[in-house]
């Protein structure tokens, strides 16, 4: 069985940690284009990954 590591969505505007699939909170579209708002595994707020 492999292990395959989440996927990079970006990294927190707050702190600079990466941002993954797992930490995903919501996931919406606007205008067409994929968004997620995510919990910060470092600093622990609720962010808009870049």
């Amino acid at each position: 069985m492999s292990r395959q590591s989440p996927s990079r969505l970006g990294t927190c505007p707050a702190c600079a940690a990466t941002i993954t699939a797992v930490d995903v909170l919501v996931e919406y579209d606007v205008n067409g284009q994929p968004a997620v708002w995510a919990d910060c595994p470092d600093c622990r707020e609720v962010v808009h990954p870049v």
